[in-house]
């Protein structure tokens, strides 16, 4: 089922289908019926299913096909030989094991931002309200592993506030943080700001100047492994331009 994010960004991006022509340009031939496998981040989940639907009707006879993971899971996913066309990585150093395996068709894009942000289940029983009250012996905090970018972030806030967090679990990517604070099975998780917008009612959020000491850059690529060149370039275009640019700032991303 669809978040409400994601139908409220489908609805506007119709709707700017109607009111300005297409937001990237449709490809020649796009009458047959073909494939675009794109590889995303999780925290892209609303923003691409929205545009998605954008490509689908610029491009009849089209169909995108998402994978959304965490990216490290996704870059491997690539590097290993998995059938993708583009990827947009929630980081650079993610975005690098591709490049590096010179798989990237060209230099990687810039497209978003995104700063972390504490969820907490509604009305936020344990009131959690600094970066330091996820470090009490009784709040229970989830956060994303490691190699995974919402827990690369994790680890720079700490070393730059010195708050070591002990966290009872780490996440392959953030909407697995998030599904465990709005179960009601942790008392708080470090999440992406728009992940914390998508959930609605289901989370609260708490912010914490020291997000901005570990923002994350985001970069799309069209993959030279990928069947669909010209389809690539094309999702990337639209990911880039001005409708891409508005469905990711209703979505509390920043963009450059």
């Amino acid at each position: 089922m669809r978040t409400r994010l994601q139908v409220l960004l489908a609805a506007g991006l119709v709707a700017a289908l109607a009111g300005c022509g297409g937001g990237g340009p449709a490809v020649e031939g796009s009458g047959e019926s073909r494939t675009l496998n794109v590889f995303a981040a999780a925290s892209l989940t609303d923003t691409f299913t929205a545009l998605k639907d954008r490509f689908e009707i610029d491009n009849p006879g089209v169909e995108v096909r998402l994978n959304f993971a965490g990216s490290s899971d996704l870059a491997q996913q690539i590097v290993n030989g998995a059938p993708a066309d583009v990827f947009a990585a929630a980081n650079e150093s993610t975005m690098t094991t591709v490049s590096d395996a010179g798989l990237a068709a060209g230099p990687p894009a810039l497209f978003a931002t995104n700063v972390l942000q504490i969820a907490t289940p509604p009305g936020n029983p344990k009131g959690v309200a600094t970066f330091a009250d996820l470090a009490r012996p009784d709040v229970t905090v989830v956060v994303c592993a490691p190699q995974v970018p919402c827990g690369s972030a994790t680890e720079k806030i700490e070393k730059a506030t010195g708050v070591t967090l002990a966290p009872v679990s780490e996440e392959p990517d953030v909407k697995s943080v998030l599904g465990k604070v709005s179960t009601g099975n942790a008392d708080a998780g470090l999440v992406y700001v728009t992940d914390v917008r998508s959930a609605g009612d289901s989370v609260d959020g708490v912010d914490f100047p020291e997000a901005e000491q570990a923002v994350n850059d985001y970069p799309i690529v069209a993959l030279s492994s990928g069947p669909q060149p010209d389809l690539a370039a094309s999702f990337v275009a639209l990911v880039t331009g001005e409708v891409g640019k508005k469905a990711l700032e209703d979505a509390g991303f920043g963009t450059p």
